[in-house]
């Protein structure tokens, strides 16, 4: 049976899975707080906003009233967007605060953003290759930069509040997300000419949409303790097959089963098993 929450806390609101999230609640008919770093105006969807950072335990004690959900998606998302030390110990913080001060306040359920980064390729200084395809999240990670390792710690930090509190919490590993506007076109087209340029990320992608009702899934649920859960789409962005891909670009991985077509190298049964989810918005050239 679906446990639906009363009032869900979005962090890192004004970002493109927040409002995602945001227009997702209000469908649902389900009151959301909005947090966010700096005050993004409008946010449609949440009928409270507090404005201040993730990491600072006295915003978010405030931010949590009356709430008994968290959708934790605040974070740096790239390694390039600030310094090493920025990245990773601001990401980090925001995850353990958000999850400490959610599980002092007895709520029982939360979703953590993570990323497919935490496996280590997209980010690493040199080509790294998986160990297997598809991958699954079992995969052994190879992390080398800030970003990877900030999601790593996030996941750890995750399965340690579960057990802490009792909480149960989802780590979603989102690859590249996007949506109306967002131009997978252009990512499409990119991987069409120089298909080299998605070989870290394995050519994968998710619509925001997909990826706000994933975290639905993760929330409402009847599942307990910790999980992280890879989630694309089906298929690659890529115009070549997959198998051609591998072939050209991860030569020598192992093949666990076969991808024909444009299958995505990511194992989603977990994702279909656990949450109930299959991604919907599906990128069509």
């Amino acid at each position: 049976m679906a446990e639906v929450p009363r009032r869900v806390l979005v962090t890192g609101a004004a970002g493109r899975l927040g409002r995602a999230t945001l227009r997702l609640l209000a469908s649902m008919g389900v009151a959301a707080t909005a947090l966010d770093q700096r005050d993004p105006g409008d946010v449609p969807g949440a009928d409270r906003v507090v404005v201040g950072s993730a990491g600072d335990a006295e915003v978010v004690r405030e931010a949590l009233k009356g709430v008994d959900a968290v959708a934790h998606l605040a974070a740096i998302p790239a390694p390039t967007l600030d310094t090493p030390e920025a990245v990773f110990c601001g990401n980090t913080r925001a995850t353990f605060v958000v999850l400490e001060e959610a599980g002092r306040a007895g709520v029982s359920r939360a979703v953590v953003a993570s990323s497919l980064s935490v496996l280590g390729l997209p980010w690493a200084a040199r080509r790294l290759h998986p160990a297997y395809v598809p991958v699954d999240e079992a995969l052994p990670v190879q992390i080398e930069d800030p970003y990877g390792l900030s999601k790593q710690v996030d996941e750890a930090t995750a399965a340690m509040m579960a057990r802490r509190h009792g909480m149960t919490v989802v780590a979603l590993r989102f690859p590249l997300l996007g949506g109306p506007g967002d131009k997978f076109e252009d990512t499409a087209a990119r991987y069409a000419v120089s298909p080299e340029s998605g070989a870290r990320e394995l050519w994968t992608y998710l619509d925001s949409r997909d990826a706000a009702r994933a975290g639905w899934q993760a929330l409402t649920r009847p599942i307990r303790g910790y999980h992280a859960v890879f989630v694309t789409a089906p298929t690659t962005l890529a115009p070549q097959p997959t198998e051609e891909l591998l072939g050209r670009y991860h030569p020598d991985v192992e093949r666990r089963s076969p991808l024909p077509g444009h299958t995505a190298p990511v194992d989603l049964a977990v994702a279909a098993d656990l949450l109930g989810f299959t991604a919907q918005h599906l990128f069509a050239p």
